[in-house]
């Protein structure tokens, strides 16, 4: 690995103010930093200042790697029972002739499409609606690892399996042991939203709260098993609603440590009901990531969604704490191209996403779900044979 890079040029700036100088020798010496420090960053660090104590942490941690996997995504439905403020993927079950809801074979089929090709998860999340329950679930994660046993299975957030267990009658530690059971192998992180109810009651009535979010994460890494973790930012919560977010995500991975990666998510503002407020500058996101890496000291990996921000943002946000970008996604979700983000069809092929993450002067790490190294792509040479895709352009008369 190579050498972490020094805070000496942050403490040894005698203009720096103490507040930030203090701060940074925390990060020094591993220490963690408290909610107030966290406010502060947010509102009087510049973004070098917080690069630099990020990209010290990130490097520490991974050095030069930046992983990646090879995944898939199936969207069982985007017709919901809920009408989430900040949502332009859903429709409600009135508006049915707007959407789609895949049957069990459907899904299976999507599957079946990847038989010959090196993926190692996918990913299912979507709408919640009365006729996925726990059975069709069940039966789904069981019929995937029948059919590919070695697919990892990524699926539904804890708004879902609210839902799905109130309606079968059961408490959060059975129905967590049944997917389990089932074939289930990890959580991915959405429905967090932000989790202070106020704002929450404004943008995301009626769904779980965080405390119902969290406790379902909980009842799953009592399982010993591992999930991811979100929070939408970028709307009406304030930076201290930020910051009690991640505390309380900090809060549970202390006790459990069942989260391995943290997933900052952009607020986007195209077709939905909070269309009126602006979408913040990308100056923003990368301070948002690099606090997130400084706050969340026992999280391993830090995550930009390149299919959510672009993929000069993503390649940005490397030096800025993050040491994820996903995977290859081969245009499988429609959450974010729907509300307006750069990439419309998302999808990238291997040899794109290695190229990608080498131009920026880092590591390439294909990993699996749970960051096994599948592929260290430092060294690796795509065959010739492996031509570039070329698209059509616009003709202009």
């Amino acid at each position: 690995m190579d050498a972490v890079p020094s805070l000496t040029v942050l403490l040894d700036d005698p203009t720096l103010p103490g507040e930030l100088r203090s701060i940074a020798a925390k990060v020094q010496d591993h220490q963690r930093i408290t909610f107030d420090e966290g406010v502060y960053l947010y509102k009087h660090a510049s973004p070098g200042y917080l690069g630099v104590l990020a990209n010290h942490i990130r490097e520490a941690r991974h050095g030069h790697n930046t992983y990646f996997n090879r995944n898939f995504h199936i969207e069982p439905t985007n017709l919901c029972v809920y009408d989430c403020k900040f949502c332009s993927y859903s429709r409600l079950i009135k508006q049915r002739q707007e959407g789609w809801e895949y049957t069990m074979e459907e899904m299976l089929d999507i599957v079946r499409k990847y038989d010959d090709q090196p993926v190692t998860e996918v990913h299912i999340v979507g709408g919640v609606l009365p006729q996925y329950d726990v059975q069709f679930y069940s039966e789904l994660f069981t019929r995937i690892h029948e059919h590919r046993p070695g697919l990892h299975v990524k699926a539904l957030t804890p708004v879902e399996y609210h839902y799905i267990f109130k309606k079968a009658k059961i408490d959060y530690a059975t129905g967590m042991k049944l997917m389990k059971e089932a074939g289930l192998d990890s959580i991915p992180g959405g429905g967090a939203e932000i989790f202070d109810p106020e704002i929450r009651d404004q943008i995301a009535k009626d769904k779980c709260t965080a405390d119902q979010w969290l406790a379902i994460h909980e009842e799953w890494h009592k399982l010993g098993m591992r999930s991811n973790a979100t929070m939408l930012y970028g709307h009406i919560e304030a930076y201290h609603h930020r910051v009690d977010h991640m505390e309380r995500l900090r809060q549970l991975q202390d006790r459990t440590h069942g989260f391995q990666t943290f997933i900052p998510l952009k607020f986007r503002n195209q077709d939905n009901q909070m269309s009126h407020i602006p979408e913040v500058s990308v100056v923003e996101d990368l301070r948002n990531y690099a606090i997130a890496r400084i706050y969340l000291d026992n999280f391993d990996h830090i995550k930009a969604y390149w299919a959510m921000i672009s993929r000069s943002t993503a390649q940005l946000s490397l030096n800025f704490g993050v040491d994820d970008i996903d995977g290859t996604l081969d245009d499988t979700t429609k959450i974010y191209s729907m509300a307006g983000a750069e990439e419309q069809h998302p999808g990238m092929s291997t040899r794109e996403l290695v190229e990608l993450i080498k131009q920026v002067g880092r590591r390439p790490v294909e990993r699996d779900t749970l960051y096994n190294v599948v592929t260290d792509f430092a060294d690796f040479t795509f065959p010739d044979a492996e031509q570039p895709k070329f698209y059509k352009l616009p003709v202009l008369n």
